[in-house]
């Protein structure tokens, strides 16, 4: 981005960068950018139009997985917007108000689908060590609580992020750093830390027990069906944190400074990806969910 006018927050506004290089066609730009909005929004809807509709899948993991379509969907929704207008419209101003308002959704929902990748690795892990008691474990109820604390603790968390921004005042620049002030810059530390750094972890922790637990079973048809359980969600783990981490090191560790397009890459494969992606590996790797989506197309031959 870049800034326009000296003022508080009140009357300035940012001007989006196009993709370097690319100024010039981004119409074009706006064809797979487009594609990749429609796959995310259908193939989302269907995930949770299947769970919702039939009662034999509500169950914790399905019901986890349509929480995770839900916060594909926000993720969607909320880069929607800007994308739309600088590919499609070729409109590059936004106001700082709007500006902050969708970077606070767009953090959020990106927590929102950090703690429930980790609900899920808790769900796999409960199935896996506790089969028995899977269900009771794992109420509804439950389930709801859980939902209900991980959209709290991640608007909790990002309702200062507008706050802070806008009692800032700007200077015009030629591109904004990613550095703010003392106060947000440490806010927002906390905030990384506290939600996707500790959610990393212990996603990390759930697969070290559960790797413990597949290798105390003794026979190895039953250690791949329980590996088998996991691959869907190992996947969906991957797809979020490989772009995120890596835009994360290159920042800080990086030793000399990358073309624009590197840093742009990574950040619309951390957004635009995860959302269109989850889907597909669902689909693909889930049984149930496959054969659903078969009788969506062919009712006839089911």
């Amino acid at each position: 981005m870049a800034i326009s006018k000296h003022s508080n927050s009140s009357n300035f506004f940012f001007i989006l960068m196009d993709l370097p290089g690319l100024e010039a066609s981004h119409c074009w730009t706006a064809i797979p950018i487009c594609l990749i909005y429609i796959l995310s929004v259908v193939g989302n809807l269907t995930i949770m139009h299947i769970v919702k509709s039939v009662p034999s899948l509500h169950t914790p993991m399905y019901l986890f997985l349509s929480m995770l379509s839900t916060a594909d969907l926000g993720l969607s929704a909320s880069t929607l917007p800007s994308m739309v207008a600088v590919f499609l419209l070729g409109q590059r101003m936004i106001g700082a108000v709007t500006c902050f308002m969708q970077l606070f959704f767009i953090h959020t929902f990106s927590v929102i689908e950090s703690a429930v990748l980790l609900a899920m690795a808790f769900d796999r892990y409960v199935a896996i060590r506790e089969p028995l008691h899977y269900a009771t474990i794992l109420t509804t109820r439950r389930i709801g609580a859980i939902g209900l604390a991980v959209v709290i603790r991640s608007a909790a968390l990002h309702l200062p992020l507008p706050v802070l921004l806008g009692r800032l005042t700007f200077q015009p620049v030629n591109a904004l750093s990613f550095l703010f002030t003392v106060i947000n810059s440490g806010f927002g530390l906390f905030v990384m830390l506290s939600t996707l750094g500790m959610d990393a972890v212990l996603i990390l922790l759930s697969y070290v027990l559960i790797l413990k637990t597949v290798l105390s079973i003794a026979s190895n048809a039953q250690r791949l069906k329980a590996l088998n359980t996991c691959i869907s969600h190992i996947c969906a783990v991957l797809l979020f944190y490989t772009p995120l981490v890596s835009l994360s090191m290159i920042h800080r560790f990086g030793k000399k400074k990358l073309p624009a397009q590197v840093y742009m890459l990574l950040s619309y494969l951390h957004f635009l990806m995860p959302p269109m992606l989850n889907p597909i590996v669902y689909s693909v790797k889930t049984k149930e969910i496959r054969v659903r989506i078969l009788k969506m197309f062919h009712p006839q031959k089911h």
